[in-house]
């Protein structure tokens, strides 16, 4: 199972390792996702960390809060899935470092 395996070597891979997810977590939390919904009517800013930076909400809604509300909700769980999606890709990333074990 092992066969071929250069365990003196793990050590230093693991710490390359370490270093470049800490190198792409960075690179996540810089960048923006946003979403619109209702036809650009709400839109929702968010960063790679999943965190809520801005969010927009045309005035012709502040008369209708259920309107408001499912456009918020819709829009918050587009972005929400985008940085998700970063976040499967950033794993791939990583995850792909590790092939070189031999």
């Amino acid at each position: 199972m092992f066969d071929g395996v250069d365990f003196s070597k793990m050590g230093a891979m693991l710490e390359e390792a370490q270093k470049k997810a800490q190198e792409l977590q960075d690179e996540a939390k810089s960048k923006t996702f946003s979403a619109k919904s209702g036809g650009g009517l709400v839109s929702v800013s968010c960063n790679g960390s999943g965190e809520v930076i801005d969010i927009t909400v045309d005035d012709s809604l502040l008369g209708d809060k259920d309107a408001m509300q499912i456009l918020l909700i819709s829009c918050v769980n587009d972005v929400l899935k985008m940085v998700e999606e970063e976040r499967r890709q950033l794993a791939s990333k990583m995850l792909g470092g590790f092939g070189g074990l031999r």
